[in-house]
């Protein structure tokens, strides 16, 4: 496998921290559906990781298949490494 460079895994892993946050404000909305201060905060984190995905993904490849990612002309999901590999 490639020498990845540093950066990739810094942006993997603020992927992931935003990830856990968003789950977690979710939960807390499924029994919280009114508050508002949280709901305002899971979209600006939702907003975020987005926009740190795109950064990735047009930096390093596609992140995800299925049709929640565009990707580049060849197509460049079976490129390795996949996430989980790393």
């Amino acid at each position: 496998m490639k020498q990845l460079p540093k950066e990739y895994y810094t942006r993997l892993e603020e992927l992931q921290a935003l990830d856990f946050a968003i789950v977690e404000l979710n939960l807390y909305l499924d029994t919280h559906p009114d508050d508002q201060a949280a709901i305002e905060q899971y979209n600006t984190f939702v907003h975020a990781r987005k926009k740190v995905k795109r950064a990735f993904e047009k930096q390093f490849g596609t992140l995800t298949n299925f049709g929640h990612s565009y990707s580049p002309t060849p197509f460049q999901w079976k490129e390795p490494p996949w996430p989980w590999q790393v």
